[in-house]
């Protein structure tokens, strides 16, 4: 079957369209529930291919059909199969791409463009892994197969050649950027967790993620202290005990909202005598603020709050938007390429019937004269086998190359159709090699 005999389908939903509790309700968790949903959605010949994208911030599924509307209502059973939602509450949430919006709006997943922090590098490595799971169960097939490895292709050009993912963009990750700017390496450094809410833990899972291994978190409610702790295998400190521990501290992020100053210029400066003044940071993310803005006037010490960082991070999003602009125009160039492949898809049969058929004159009447050709020398012999080769390349050249432009948005059917009457392969076998 050719390329536009098929279409490429995609429906789901994602954190723009659906909150999370509907993003939650239609995930599938885990890889059984993956190959559960591919099983049933490739039973039959209604959908030839699928791969089921799932992560916390989207849930599609990419599909080769013949039948398209067929396979979106096979596509939108298995959602409300898997999950026992009503059609009518998944209705709004839903969206229906097809054809090369589908190509594009995977292209752009994948480039991280439609991610909710443009440019997070997770994202690639999660779609990697939902095609993997397809593959293994013989889910996908040539068309997505080429589709997502395209894509795969697009991202990485789109990490190469742009600067999409090279700033923080949120405020904990601006938080870890800037420490990293003042301590190169966190390796061997030590963090202060004061306050163990969420943004607190998230930061600590961003340091985690750049080296940092070393955790102390104190916590009013001292229980609160030592889940946090766990999570980031630190220590937890008793809230009372907070002095003693400061001077340990090379990094002190400070989410608890006291109404006071937890830190003054003055207890700060007693710290960095007991550090012999090697360099501390200091992150206030509290409303109000629990660190002093007299701290940073001291000598080694950067104190930033909650104002600076969002600032850092809302000037990375404007540099970012202007990369993502680069980013989309790799986007478009990938999926016209891609394109082009799937729509020779449509032709490639043609193809290779000609040249079969061609080849198959050129073989029998040099076994008609395979008498005379006996009487040669094999030097002579390769020479009458290239000549016949070279003048039914010539023969055939004009016509393939007319046939590997065909476009379906342009040039009609019936130019192949003529094109197989006139070298009589209407009866020729079809053949589904679909190699470039």
């Amino acid at each position: 079957m050719g390329g536009m005999d098929r279409e490429i389908l995609l429906l789901g939903v994602n954190h723009r369209t659906a909150p999370v509790e509907v993003r939650e309700l239609l995930a599938f968790a885990g890889h059984e529930a993956v190959e559960a949903g591919l099983r049933r959605l490739v039973v039959d010949h209604v959908i030839e291919e699928a791969v089921i994208v799932s992560t916390c911030n989207r849930v599609e599924i990419v599909a080769c059909s013949g039948e398209p509307e067929a396979a979106f209502e096979r596509i939108q059973t298995v959602f409300l199969a898997e999950q026992g939602m009503d059609p009518a509450a998944l209705a709004p949430h839903l969206y229906r791409l097809r054809g090369r919006e589908a190509v594009r709006h995977l292209f752009e997943v994948a480039s991280s463009l439609d991610s909710m922090v443009v440019g997070e590098p997770q994202i690639l490595g999660q779609l990697k892994e939902s095609y993997s799971i397809s593959v293994a169960l013989g889910a996908s097939g040539p068309v997505l197969h080429r589709c997502f490895h395209k894509a795969f292709a697009v991202a990485k050009q789109v990490r190469r050649e742009t600067a999409i993912a090279a700033k923080a963009v949120s405020v904990a990750s601006a938080a870890v950027e800037l420490a990293r700017s003042i301590f190169e390496d966190l390796n061997g450094r030590t963090a202060m967790l004061i306050g163990a809410g969420e943004m607190s833990a998230l930061t600590a899972r961003h340091l985690m993620r750049h080296g940092l291994s070393s955790f102390l978190v104190t916590n009013r409610t001292f229980d609160r202290a030592v889940e946090v702790a766990r999570e980031c295998t630190g220590m937890p400190v008793p809230f009372e005990q907070l002095s003693r521990y400061l001077h340990l501290a090379d990094l002190l992020i400070g989410t608890a909202g006291a109404g006071h100053h937890l830190l003054t210029r003055e207890s700060v400066q007693d710290v960095l005598r007991q550090r012999k003044q090697a360099p501390m940071f200091l992150i206030d993310l509290a409303v109000p603020r629990c660190f002093a803005p007299e701290i940073n006037e001291l000598d080694n010490v950067y104190l930033y709050d909650i104002d600076d960082l969002e600032g850092v991070a809302r000037a990375h999003k404007e540099e970012r938007g202007r990369e993502a602009a680069k980013a989309e125009a790799i986007v478009d160039a990938g999926v016209e390429r891609f394109w082009r492949w799937f729509g020779s898809l449509h032709v490639v049969p043609t193809i290779v019937a000609l040249r079969r058929k061609v080849e198959g004159i050129r073989e029998r009447e040099m076994a008609k004269g395979s008498a005379v050709l006996k009487s040669l020398s094999p030097e002579q012999r390769r020479a009458v086998e290239q000549l016949t080769g070279a003048i039914v390349n010539k023969i055939v050249h004009t016509p393939l190359t007319q046939l590997k432009r065909y476009d379906a948005g342009r040039t009609d059917a019936l130019y192949i159709e003529a094109v197989r009457q006139l070298f009589g392969l209407a009866d020729e076998e079809p053949c589904d090699d679909i190699d470039e």
